[in-house]
């Protein structure tokens, strides 16, 4: 049977989703809770490979089982026996050949900042703290630079394993609720470390370090060099994968 799991983690706790002997990862504790489960290995494909203290709420897994277990009852025993801070939220049987990685059509990101002379201690492990004063008209127009067809090679580490740098970017934008604010993304792929060097540079940008000209330059190629810092890993999270008509949870009753 062909199955589909919805993931929500908190981050902070973890060296990245993917599995690296002797640390900590996502993948590596819901494989072992998954094979005690099923009784059985599991190898899991994941729609996107999250970086250490990256949190999701909407990350999707795909994987193989022979087993009598119901989907949902398969979700149930899994977070039984993960630890607290990871969940297999939902599990659907998928359709033939499905692959959580391969068959995804876009990722949504979001990136919260609390933007306030105080640091909020509640909002620590999921937001950046930001003291300055930010222009929030800047960063709504930065925002709308990055949408569209664009070349985010100043966006990802100049060491890469990427070879196309070409990203379809179909939502990005700045919303404020009091001092929080969130920047949402959504696009057909992403680079290592490309949300994260975006909001950096973007603050800069808002925090009057950076012409708003500079960015629109970046976005056509430039060295990474030239972009700003990346942002924390604590204020990013996986919010949701799409595909399509592909979708896993169709099916669901």
């Amino acid at each position: 049977m062909r199955l589909a799991g919805l993931v929500e983690y908190d981050g902070a706790g973890f060296a990245g989703w993917a599995a690296q002997p002797g640390s900590r990862t996502v993948e590596g504790t819901l494989t072992e809770a998954l094979s005690t489960v099923l009784r059985q290995g599991v190898k899991l494909s994941v729609a996107g490979r999250t970086d250490a203290g990256v949190h999701a709420s909407g990350q999707v897994v795909s994987f193989d089982a022979e087993t009598d277990l119901l989907p949902a009852q398969i979700s149930y025993k899994a977070t039984a026996v993960l630890p607290k801070d990871l969940a297999l939220r939902r599990c659907v049987a998928a359709p033939f050949g499905f692959d959580a990685r391969r068959d995804a059509r876009s990722r949504s990101y979001e990136y919260r900042v609390v933007n306030d002379e105080i640091r909020s201690p509640l909002r620590r492990r999921r937001a950046s703290y930001v003291a300055r004063p930010l222009d929030f008209g800047l960063l709504e127009e930065a925002a709308r630079l990055v949408e569209g067809t664009r070349d985010f090679r100043a966006f990802t580490p100049s060491r890469t394993y990427h070879v196309r740098f070409e990203r379809v970017v179909e939502l990005s934008r700045w919303t404020r609720d009091g001092d929080l604010l969130t920047y949402s993304i959504t696009a057909d792929s992403f680079l290592y470390g490309m949300v994260r060097s975006l909001v950096g540079t973007m603050l800069e940008v808002a925090g009057g370090r950076r012409e708003l000209a500079g960015l629109a330059r970046l976005l056509s190629g430039a060295r990474r060099s030239e972009a700003g810092p990346a942002a924390p890993s604590r204020g990013l999270t996986l919010v949701g994968v799409g595909y399509g008509e592909l979708d896993p949870w169709r099916s669901e009753p």
